[in-house]
């Protein structure tokens, strides 16, 4: 409290305060606000008290409330550096890290010697990666005296300013500050001291990343004895001197790793490059990985890596050797380790005569990965020849479905002979199940697995696979309880609400494909908002780091954790998430009337009535939609009546849970771009966030934006098919926008538009063109179809009937096949159309579920 804000206090309303700032700190919010209030009777317009209510009520949740009567404490102690605090924390909660900065600033110079606000404002800096202003306030945390004087003998307050001073790029002052505290030392750390022998290897980083090698050597060879993470220096003492071409010292160096654990692919990286084996010396490398397999008898490594670099005879026999060893054993994981050779047909093919002679019998056994005879001369037992059979079954079945060799019929018929000799092994199960994924048929896919689920109750992995499958067929509240079966009973939402709460992403995401794929936006749009709020929570989470890391010295991990929070949104998740959210606007943008979360249900009907029959249906689903949500409202109003958490705090209702509001949104094109500006930024290489990228700025006629997309798409992948499409797409809404565009951007977009369609191309010549190089791939021949109901509408129905020719093409996918189904679905073709493409699809593909009728 502000020494002018004291003064006008009692002693009791002083120590009432005191309890105020305790019960905060305590989270005890409802004593918190009473001992506030008490004082407020008497003093009403007392600004730090105001300050801390407002604090208190922001933890609570109500935020709104908590900003308005911080401005009135504001108004009231305008000088107190208690409330501009209080107001840069009610900022920093609601994101708004400039706002904040500003208030943390201005109560630091109302009290310059505020540790707390210091170290408030520093977070905020590294937060907002504004390393010039956290260098300038790790400095002042270091020079200013603190408590009882200890800050400027404080290793954390050095290193925090090494740090900044690392990551803004000033390496040779990062390293200097680290010296300097060193000489401060009066006594020398202990050998057991952590944080120090942490410290050491991160000014050892420091000077490798200035260049100077040799020096960081040097370092390092001086604290090699007495460094507790001795695996780190070994691994960067062996770098340092491979870099520096002492390759007699590097090999002794990475021989004495692999000794440690002859497992890790890199030692053997680093070792080749110490002995100047050059990829085309087979035979060297053959004895290099010869020698570790011997001595290390029990590391797969040496004997897996030959096959990346081994061909013809050699190959043959270091793969027969490396199957039997390993099928022998019954590994789960050996088709899984070897797949990655299947890119090289003659390697696979290999690999698939190999096995199948296993099944035949028509092979030469090697006992324990060699020729000679098992020790005591005995043949293999029946047990383990079972075992051996099993395994190859297993493998062959695996291999039949993989996409670089794939038969499923056979492969069907393999898990079946493994699965009547095994009936509960559950891996055969499982694969059965991926079998008839790849068949389309989601629904026995969805079955199977449950039925591998059935055999190990308690296996978690066996239940979140079941749950994938059960999704994947539209089964979201089947899913949900499977998953419930390894969640908190006691977890507010539910299964859904732990899983949220637990950050399961994938579950998250599948759960929101799930109700895209039935048509439920809200649904859909739900999961994908708690994804972003997941990245958010991750983002936010790093103010717990930049204190703890310094405070438990555990330096390099922090600095590789900053540098990956800037890069968070390139995590797959994000982007798959993000796309589909961005798609589900577009469709808003598009179909206006899809915003009415009540009409989702019924959207392939509403086509076929008339409109007064429309206008009916829509008013029934209105009030269906209007009474749920009244009785949604009383179930939530009767559980927060019921109980609630510690000191009466209860878990914020979730006022939305259909997201109904999300599809409501009357700019859905503004809410895209809150997905569509980090998926661009941080995945330019993604091809699908190009493209949605394009189709969100060609609707909101920001031309230059979709044409740079455009362009960065082409870049990824120029025979995409949807680049045509788009780009014949961007040439027809030139030519026919409503008002002419403002010269100088007209210009601009020609001169860089016309080298690929040229304003006076003829379109239809021009598509006819791309259909006849492009004959036997369905997907470009859909795209230029799409780009023909484009460029001239009236061939609807030439174009309907060529998408069902796409059927007999040979080289069409079920993908293809999928996609054609939902081209026909978009431009509402004549029912008759679409069921006879669904029963051309049908016969060609008669397990895919998308294509089965009712009575299938």
């Amino acid at each position: 409290m502000s020494q002018q804000q004291q003064m006008q206090l009692g002693s009791k309303e002083r120590s009432l305060f005191k309890q105020v700032v305790e019960h905060y700190e305590a989270k005890h919010f409802k004593k918190g606000i009473k001992a506030a209030n008490q004082i407020l009777n008497k003093n009403p317009n007392h600004g730090d008290t105001q300050a801390m209510k407002a604090l208190i009520m922001n933890a609570q949740g109500n935020s709104d409330e908590a900003f308005v009567l911080c401005k009135a404490a504001l108004k009231n102690a305008m000088k107190s550096h208690v409330c501009w605090h209080v107001y840069g924390v009610l900022w920093r909660c609601v994101k708004n890290y400039e706002e904040a900065s500003k208030a943390y600033k201005f109560a630091l110079k109302l009290e310059p010697d505020s540790q707390q606000i210091l170290r408030d404002l520093a977070i905020l800096q590294m937060q907002m990666r504004d390393y010039e202003g956290y260098i300038k306030s790790r400095r002042m945390i270091l020079q200013s005296s603190g408590p009882r004087g200890k800050n400027s003998n404080s290793r954390q307050n050095w290193t925090g300013l090494a740090v900044a001073q690392h990551l803004a790029g000033d390496l040779y002052d990062a390293e200097k500050t680290l010296t300097t505290f060193e000489e401060t030392l009066r006594n020398p750390p202990s050998k057991s001291d952590n944080e120090h022998s942490e410290a050491v290897l991160y000014k050892n980083t420091i000077i490798a990343e200035m260049g100077e090698t040799e020096r960081a050597l040097d370092h390092l060879e001086a604290v090699f004895k007495h460094n507790l993470d001795r695996t780190a220096v070994m691994e960067m003492r062996a770098q340092y001197l491979l870099q520096l071409g002492r390759n007699q010292e590097a090999e002794k160096a990475y021989r004495a790793l692999l000794d440690r654990n002859a497992d890790y692919r890199m030692y053997y990286e680093g070792l080749r490059k110490a002995l100047n084996l050059e990829d085309s010396d087979i035979e060297s490398l053959k004895m290099l990985y010869d020698e570790w397999a011997r001595k290390s008898p029990r590391s797969d490594t040496p004997k897996r890596v030959p096959l990346d670099f081994l061909a013809g005879e050699e190959f043959r026999k270091a793969a027969d050797q490396y199957l039997q060893q390993m099928l022998h054993k019954g590994v789960p994981s050996t088709f899984a380790n070897i797949k990655s050779l299947y890119s090289n047909s003659a390697k696979r093919d290999t690999i698939q005569e190999l096995v199948e002679s296993y099944l035949n019998g028509t092979y030469a056994p090697l006992m324990n990965g060699s020729s000679e005879e098992q020790t005591n001369g005995e043949k293999a037992s029946a047990t383990e020849k079972s075992l051996f059979d099993m395994a190859v079954l297993y493998f062959l079945a695996q291999h039949y479905n993989y996409h670089r060799s794939q038969d499923l019929a056979r492969a069907m018929e393999l898990i079946d002979r493994a699965i009547e000799a095994q009936p509960e092994e559950v891996n055969f199960h499982m694969t059965k199940a991926r079998i008839w994924k790849h068949r389309g048929n989601s629904r026995k896919a969805s079955e199977t697995m449950e039925k591998a689920r059935s055999l190990d109750e308690k296996d978690r992995y066996i239940n979140t696979k079941a749950a994938k499958y059960q999704l994947r067929n539209s089964e979201n509240d089947t899913a949900a309880a499977n998953m419930g079966k390894f969640t908190r009973k006691e977890a507010v939402g539910g299964p859904l609400g732990d899983l949220i709460e637990m950050q399961c992403m994938w579950y998250i995401t599948e759960d929101g494909e799930a109700y895209l794929r039935q048509g439920k936006l809200g649904l859909a749009l739900k999961r994908f908002m708690s994804v972003n709020d997941i990245f958010d929570t991750w983002q936010e989470d790093q103010f717990d780091f930049h204190t703890f890391s310094l405070r438990k010295g555990q330096i390099r991990a922090y600095i590789d954790m900053v540098k990956w929070q800037d890069h968070l949104r390139e995590h797959p998740f994000f982007s798959r998430a993000a796309i589909s959210a961005v798609q589900i606007y577009i469709r808003l943008f598009d179909n206006p009337h899809l915003r009415d979360e009540s009409l989702h249900g019924m959207n392939g009907s509403l086509d076929k009535m008339s409109p007064g029959e429309a206008k009916k249906a829509q008013k029934k689903a209105r009030k269906a939609r209007e009474k749920q949500e009244q009785a949604d409202h009383e179930k939530a109003d009767a559980k927060k009546t019921a109980g609630g958490g510690a000191d009466g705090d209860s878990k914020k209702e979730d006022k939305d849970p259909k997201g109904a509001k999300l599809v409501a949104t009357a700019e859905p094109l503004s809410d895209a771009m809150k997905f569509l500006t980090p998926l661009l930024e941080f995945s330019p290489k993604n091809i699908a966030a190009q493209q949605v990228g394009f189709e969100v700025f060609l609707r909101r006629k920001k031309y230059m934006l979709a044409l740079r997309c455009l362009y960065a798409a082409r870049s990824i992948d120029p025979n995409h098919s949807t680049n045509h499409e788009q780009a014949i797409r961007f040439r027809r809404t030139l030519t026919s926008l409503a008002e002419p565009l403002p010269p100088k951007i007209s210009e601009a977009l020609e001169a860089e538009f016309s080298p690929l369609i040229s304003p006076n191309a003829d379109l239809l010549e021009l598509n006819s063109d791309y259909l006849s190089k492009n004959s036997e791939s369905a997907a470009h021949v859909q795209a230029s179809l799409c780009a023909r109901q484009v460029i001239d509408p009236t061939t609807a129905d030439e174009n309907q009937k060529d998408v069902m020719r796409t059927l007999a093409l040979p080289s069409v996918s079920l993908e293809d096949a999928i996609r054609g189904l939902d081209l026909l679905i978009d431009w509402k073709a004549q029912s008759r159309y679409r069921e006879d493409y669904i029963a051309a699809a049908h016969e060609r593909w008669p397990e895919a579920t998308v294509f089965m009728n009712k009575h299938d």
